[in-house]
């Protein structure tokens, strides 16, 4: 089967696109303070500019209630894995332990979830 130099460059590109696949929480801190936690959240993706990098991590609850979002403003190409915090977040008393979660601008939540116990 021949293909055009069009479609070769295509599938070129596509290739390129996956190999960053989607980010992914490789460790996290909690530590509570007052009556909110404090999270600091590493994430890895191999962000390749604009088009495809890590954009954000949530904090989730086992019934699926987002309790926390970290925006993630610009790619992070020169710098992986990255850690970036999120304080004041608010869970309740009766919840203790977390699902973290995050997501990239091409493939949106990651498959994998980081669970973290909350501190008493």
């Amino acid at each position: 089967m021949k293909h055009s130099w069009i479609t070769t460059l295509l599938l070129m590109f596509t290739s390129l696109s996956a190999t960053a696949g989607s980010s992914e929480v490789i460790d996290a801190d909690v530590s509570k303070r007052d009556d909110t936690y404090h999270f600091s959240v590493t994430i890895k993706h191999a962000d390749t500019g604009w088009d495809h990098y890590a954009n954000k991590w949530e904090i989730v609850g086992a019934n699926g209630e987002v309790y926390g979002t970290r925006i993630l403003h610009h790619p992070h190409v020169n710098e992986q894995p990255f850690t970036r915090s999120l304080a004041g977040v608010k869970i309740p008393a009766n919840v203790h332990s977390v699902m973290i979660r995050s997501y990239d601008s091409v493939h949106g939540v990651g498959d994998k979830r980081f669970k973290i116990d909350l501190p008493k």
